[in-house]
């Protein structure tokens, strides 16, 4: 998470949607920034909107608005899954290293989760306590260049990107038994994606 006062203006950093890439190339010019642990960087917006923004608050004048991304659900869960199979979590209980990308969408969907498909979701990190969406601006992961205009004319700077995090290559097949499911257990991310889908 970043927060930008002079411009009130807070950067949510939605999990594996190139938040990382983001910080690096903006903390720098940030007021407050949230990075040292994952817990933090990825402050959800109704933890933002109970903790932190209150103290925002007091800093700035009128209120401060929220960006963030979405990443195409399936494709969203293929980037943990990629992320959590890499070599250093071998023979840890959130690797997904021995498991097929099947097995790790059908650990998504049970209850409860085993620790390897616990990831979150999309919809729950982008609502509010009501479970309505509440971030004012939000961004397709696809439309980085839609993004990174909004941040460039808000922020006044120039935004260049480098590449973090990345991933290991995987196989991400995904029977339409299981995409269906994830559709119907996961409906929110799914409808929220496709509503900002340009």
């Amino acid at each position: 998470m970043m927060i930008f006062l002079k411009e009130r203006l807070v950067f949510l950093a939605t999990p594996k949607t190139a938040s990382t890439s983001i910080e690096m190339a903006l903390g720098p010019h940030c007021d407050i920034r949230l990075a040292k642990s994952p817990n933090a960087k990825h402050t959800p917006l109704r933890k933002y909107k109970r903790m932190l923004e209150p103290f925002v608050q007091t800093l700035i004048t009128g209120e401060a608005d929220t960006v963030a991304m979405i990443r195409e659900p399936v494709e969203w869960l293929g980037s943990w899954y990629r992320y959590r199979g890499r070599e250093s979590l071998n023979g840890k209980s959130n690797s997904t290293a021995n498991i097929s990308f099947n097995q790790f969408v059908e650990g998504y969907l049970s209850e409860p989760q085993p620790e390897f498909a616990h990831v979150g979701s999309q919809s729950r990190f982008l609502s509010d306590k009501d479970g309505n969406l509440g971030v004012d601006y939000l961004f397709c992961y696809e439309d980085m260049a839609g993004l990174l205009r909004f941040l460039e004319n808000r922020l006044g700077r120039q935004v260049t990107l480098g590449r973090a995090n990345v991933s290991p290559v995987a196989e991400l097949t995904l029977s339409p038994e299981l995409h269906k499911e994830l559709r119907k257990g996961f409906a929110q991310d799914f409808e929220i994606y496709e509503r900002f889908r340009k």
